[in-house]
Order: structure tokens, then sequence, then C-alpha cells
């Protein structure tokens, strides 16, 4: 990227609030990082119609067998990497249904891998390594909205037919140009200069964690506001898989673990079997039957 290019994005601008930030007092300093990050949420809220256009398209893709690819690079990639991660146990889906891919590998997401992010081939080769399908969703993420390697993917997904998607925090960018579904949240000067880890990295999680969750609630992982579909595989999991269908069936917890225990650990079933009065097989085949919606397979409960 050119001087030029860099003097134009508001991502690199100078903020005019915190031009002495090395003077203040440090209570001061924190006063000051908070009240531009307090400007963050209303930036994305502004981004709600795009966001769930993105939601909607990439969840029907989804129910067809499609996949969820975040590509980026630096912070943007790093934290497409961590979304997608965080998916397996949160909703019991396989790690290769939401996919980060970082510019350099996964060794680059602890260490910098010098002129990774700024190949257009590398992008496209990463998606071809994963067999990337025109039923998928690519995902761009690039703060600058100019990051080559997020260009090359989606120059490549768009190729394929996958459906494309971009979040960037610069307006009118060739990553925003290149994808079929923008998302803009241009957060503006940072608190220090240029660091896209602090307010454009926090208005870049706030959309990724709106895009997983919101997919993964119509595709019934959801029932009200209860994660359903955990993966216990630890005892603080095996605790709230307990609460869960506690809550759920307003059953005590013994009753709770009684009737998990019956059903394999399967929370949904186990909601299923206690507000519709079933064995655990017909509460298995009710879900499947309801496209593992608990709403559905109980009869709106």
């Amino acid at each position: 990227m050119t001087k030029p290019d860099l003097d134009r994005l508001t991502t690199e601008a100078r903020n005019a609030r915190t031009t002495q930030l090395d003077e203040l007092s440090t209570l001061d300093m924190l006063a000051v990082m908070n009240d531009e990050d307090r400007q963050v949420a209303e930036v994305v809220r502004g981004q709600l119609g795009a966001i769930a256009r993105l939601v909607d398209a990439a969840s029907d893709r989804m129910r067809r067998g499609g996949r969820i690819v975040y590509c980026g690079a630096g912070t943007s990639g790093r934290l497409g990497v961590l979304d997608a991660v965080e998916c397996p146990p949160t909703f019991s889906v396989d790690p290769g249904v939401v996919v980060g891919l970082i510019a350099g590998g996964p060794p680059a997401f602890v260490k910098a891998v010098e002129g990774a992010e700024d190949s257009l081939t590398l992008g496209a080769a990463d998606l071809e390594a994963i067999g990337l399908r025109a039923v998928d969703t690519v995902v761009g993420i690039a703060a600058s909205g100019r990051t080559p390697y997020v260009l090359g993917a989606l120059e490549y997904a768009r190729a394929k037919g996958a459906l494309t998607a971009a979040v960037v925090c610069n307006a009118g960018s060739p990553v925003a140009a290149a994808a079929e579904l923008p998302i803009e949240v241009v957060t503006g000067p940072e608190v220090l200069t240029g660091s896209t880890r602090l307010k454009a990295g926090t208005a870049t999680k706030l959309v990724l964690n709106m895009v997983t969750t919101g997919c993964f609630v119509k595709l019934h992982k959801v029932h009200g506001n209860l994660m359903v579909d955990v993966m216990a595989t630890n005892e603080k999991l095996v605790a709230r898989s307990r609460r869960i269908v506690a809550q759920a069936t307003h059953c005590s917890l013994d009753e709770a673990e009684a009737k998990l225990a019956a059903c394999g650990g399967e929370v949904k079933t186990a909601i299923v079997c206690l507000l519709a009065g079933l064995e655990p097989a017909a509460a298995r085949e009710r879900l499947q039957a309801a496209h593992g919606s608990v709403r559905r397979a109980v009869g709106g409960a």
C-alpha cells in the first residue's frame, strides 16, 4: 500500500482527541479510550441491515452443507480464527463448519509472517487448499479494506460461485467493492494512530459474533437464549448442560442430571424428553423431523 493510499484511510488518521495521550494521567488516558470505545457499538448498529443480510444468506447455505470461511491478515485474521474455533464447543458443530484462514497460516496467529498479507495469490491458494465450494460463504476481513491477501481470496471465491462478504473499517474500499455483501464499520481514527487492534478490532469482533451466533440461532442450535447444542467437554460445560436442561424444563438439577445421563449427555434430547414426555429414542426422532428445533419438536412449548 502506498503512502497516498494510507493517507486516505480513516483508520490511519490521527485522532484529534488523543494527540497528548502520553501526557495524560493513567485514569484520564483510560477514560479517553473508553469514550472512543463507546462509539463502536453505534457504528455497528448502523450496519445491522447488512449484517442481517449476511446471516440470512450464510445460514441458508449452511442448511445445504455450506461453510463460513473467514479470510484475513494480522489482527483481522486472528479475529476470524478466534470466532471460528469457538463455534465447535458452543454449538456442537464440526470444526470444518466455520473456518478461519489467516495470511501466513497458523504460525501467523502468534507471530507476524512478513509479506504474507501482501500476496494476491496466497488467499486464493488457501481457499483452494480447503476445497472451496459454491455453497460456501467467504467473509473477507480487512480493517484497511485494501489487504491483497483478502482481495485475492474474494476474487477466487467469486470465480468459484461462493457467496462473498466483507467486514471493513474504511468506507469505499476495494475489499468492500469485491464482495457481494459488504459490511462497513467505519470506526474512525484510533486512540493510538493506526492501531486497528483497538476500535476497528472491537467492531470486527462484534460483527463476527453476530454473524456466527445469528446463523446458529437460525439453524436451531439455540432454544430461547440457551445453547442447547453445547458440547460438554469439561466440568464447567457439564454443569452448564445440567443448568440448561433445568432452565428449559423447570425441573431440578438432579432431574436434569438423571435425564442427561439417560440421553447420553444430549441436551436437546433431554429437554424434549422432559417437555414432551418421551423416551430418548422417540425424542431424537422428533428432533430429526423438526430439523433440530426443540420448539418444533415439543409442539411450540
